[in-house]
């Protein structure tokens, strides 16, 4: 679970600092920069996924972008580039996990800090390229007990906190020197720390650690590598699956039969029937006439085909279901398995969904991340969604502490230059505000221009205003806002 992250001269955030709950909406306009966040997070999890540091620029370049040169990701100002990009991500990891050669590992601390610098190198060999990332620093070290009780601030209940918060450790697990020199010490066997030059490196020395020597720094790799942006595409959504593909929705919504079939057929009570009715039922808050969900078995091919049918018993398989109902159905899959842990990234999640469902399909978000009333657990993993939006409606209804606002602002350089950065705020008496004093909630004003004035007011007999009681409240449900939304209503 991504719970901050810090990132400088990555395209145009600069001295970007956000914290992140289990749920999170990031608002704005297009073209302001909540994209370049997401890439942020895709290019750290790239890089623990073993990717160079070439092959990582170049998968989260812009799809647009005619240059090759990897110098594009760095923040511009005119014609000068940054000299280097940092990132600094706070998570809290898995208790245990897998490395590559299937040996089990388990951390001595769950609460972690990695940083990562890299600048950018002028290389003749690498024409193509135009140059190539050179690593300055690397850092995983851990987080205090006391650090988070300061900061973890985002609501939750202490017998959700000890079920994640685990272990402790005094020393790093990687550090720099100053002769860019990175020692990766051991917490797993007692062998010695390993010393390695940095200059040369073509990837991170994370992506490389084991069980046996590095568990804890294993299952940080292994959390980082779950981070990923889903992008769900209609044509992937409707394709079957067959017999033999592993289970597993992937970040384009493949696979999304076998990993339907894989579980209901895993349930402990041996029954489908069960898993196919949860979501049977969640697709019915979008479809008013979903009566079952199946998976149909077509022997002679050996493929699986996902199928519905309504109250009068139509079939519909996946390839006649509109994309908005596709989507929402995987993540309606999501959901209900609890093997698909970690950080997932959506960008628009309304996108093909008809206004008046929006609600239905902000809840199933939220229900996806893990609950943080309850103890982490195969029925609560540690599950985090971020979604990033330009939609009134969405912004409406989302909770009031989940809600970050991305608008560009005016900066200067120390070159005197002006530039625009994007910075992310928050509402003020939100639990954001408690620890961020250094940044200004968001105005008011701002926020309305998300929302149009149109509001349904409830009145009771007095005839005076009804605001929701409910926590955590929606933006829309938050007085001050109510109150202006009125008042422009007056004007």
């Amino acid at each position: 679970m991504l719970t901050r992250l810090k990132v400088s001269g990555f395209k145009n955030l600069v001295d970007v600092d956000v914290r992140f709950g289990p749920f999170t909406c990031i608002a704005g306009v297009n073209g302001v920069g909540k994209s370049n966040l997401f890439d942020a997070i895709r290019f750290i999890s790239a890089l623990a996924n073993g990717k160079t540091f070439a092959e990582a620029a170049m998968s989260v370049r812009e799809e647009d972008s005619t240059s090759s040169d990897i110098r594009s990701l760095f923040h511009r100002v005119g014609n000068e580039y940054a000299e280097k990009m940092s990132f600094e991500a706070e998570m809290i990891i898995p208790k245990e996990g897998i490395d590559d050669l299937g040996q089990p590992a388990k951390a001595t601390i769950t609460s972690l800090r990695y940083a990562l610098t890299l600048a950018y190198r002028m290389d003749k060999t690498l024409s193509s390229l135009g140059g190539s990332l050179e690593l300055i620093e690397e850092r995983l070290e851990r987080i205090g007990w006391q650090d988070n009780l300061k900061y973890l601030k985002f609501p939750h209940k202490p017998a959700w906190r000890k079920s994640v918060l685990q272990g402790r450790r005094a020393t790093s697990f990687i550090s720099t020197n100053e002769n860019q020199i990175i020692r990766l010490n051991q917490d797993g066997s007692k062998g010695r720390a390993k010393s390695i030059l940095a200059a040369n490196l073509p990837r991170t020395v994370l992506s490389n650690v084991n069980a046996i020597e590095s568990p804890t720094a294993l299952i940080a790799r292994r959390e980082m590598q779950s981070w990923r942006l889903l992008q769900l595409e209609p044509a992937a959504l409707r394709k079957p699956d067959k017999f033999m593909t592993k289970p597993g929705l992937g970040a384009n919504g493949s696979h999304l039969p076998a990993t339907l079939y894989h579980l209901a057929r895993s349930q402990k009570n041996n029954s489908d029937s069960s898993v196919y009715e949860r979501i049977a039922s969640r697709l019915s808050e979008l479809i008013d006439d979903v009566y079952d969900l199946q998976i149909d078995r077509d022997e002679k091919r050996e493929l699986l085909t996902l199928q519905i049918k309504d109250r009068y018993e139509t079939i519909y398989p996946a390839h006649s279901l509109s994309d908005g109902t596709l989507r929402f159905l995987a993540l309606a899959v999501l959901e209900c398995d609890p093997n698909a842990s970690g950080l997932l990234c959506l960008e628009e999640p309304e996108n093909g969904i008809h206004p008046d469902r929006i609600p239905a399909i902000l809840e199933l978000l939220k229900d996806i991340a893990t609950d943080t009333d309850e103890p982490v657990s195969e029925d609560n993993p540690l599950r985090q969604v971020i979604i990033n939006t330009h939609s009134p409606a969405v912004v409406r209804q989302v909770p009031e502490d989940s809600l970050l606002v991305a608008e560009l602002k005016e900066m200067v350089d120390q070159n005197k230059k002006i530039f625009k950065r994007t910075c992310f705020s928050f509402l003020p008496q939100t639990w954001r505000s408690e620890i961020q004093t250094d940044i200004h909630p968001v105005a008011l004003g701002k926020l309305l221009a998300y929302l149009d004035p149109g509001i349904n007011n409830e009145e009771d007999k007095s005839g005076e205003l009804q605001i929701n009681s409910v926590k955590p409240k929606r933006i829309i449900d938050r007085q001050d806002v109510r109150q202006m939304l009125l008042s422009d209503i007056g004007d």
